[in-house]
């Protein structure tokens, strides 16, 4: 039953950030400290991807990286930090959907072992009673043998006894 909401929560989750991640992208460059350190990391950033760039098509890696400008450093900085948002809260919702699958899968585990332990303790009471019933036949049969079969478990002739009722009446 909670499967159905889990999931639920989760799409609304992912659809709620969407907008949120805009708010970032647009706020991202009204405030100056805040502006200043994503402008550096953008900067550093497009270093990074310009190297690796280079370094994957075999171009000379000491060559001068031109800088973004303010506005493309901004607007990179926001656009990272917005899917950064994205990416985060699809990955946390990931991960807390397999740990709730593993909780419910070591759940189902450890309902199984109990089933097959109280099956394995049937199975057990089951033997022992088996070996109590082989022994009292056992016995009965020596008890049988040793006093003959003719008084075997006190048996009387029932037709007998009918007849000396009916005689009686």
């Amino acid at each position: 039953m909670i499967l159905p909401f889990a999931k639920l929560g989760t799409l609304a989750l992912k659809t709620i950030c969407k907008p949120i991640a805009k708010r970032i992208k647009k706020e991202a460059g009204h405030y100056p400290q805040f502006r200043y350190a994503i402008i550096n990391f953008a900067q550093a950033n497009h270093r990074f991807s310009t190297k690796l760039q280079r370094r994957i098509y075999g171009h000379a890696i000491d060559a001068a990286i031109r800088p973004l400008n303010e506005e493309k450093a901004v607007q990179a900085a926001a656009e990272f930090f917005g899917e950064l948002f994205v990416f985060t809260v699809a990955g946390t919702a990931l991960i807390l959907e397999v740990q709730r699958s593993s909780k419910s899968e070591a759940r189902k585990e450890a309902l199984r072992k109990q089933e097959l332990e109280a099956l394995r303790q049937r199975d057990d009471d089951l033997a022992r009673e088996i070996e109590m019933l082989k022994y009292k036949i056992n016995e009965i049969e020596q008890n049988a043998n040793g006093h003959g079969s003719s008084n075997f478990l006190n048996f009387r002739n029932p037709l007998a006894i009918e007849g000396r009722k009916v005689k009686g009446i």
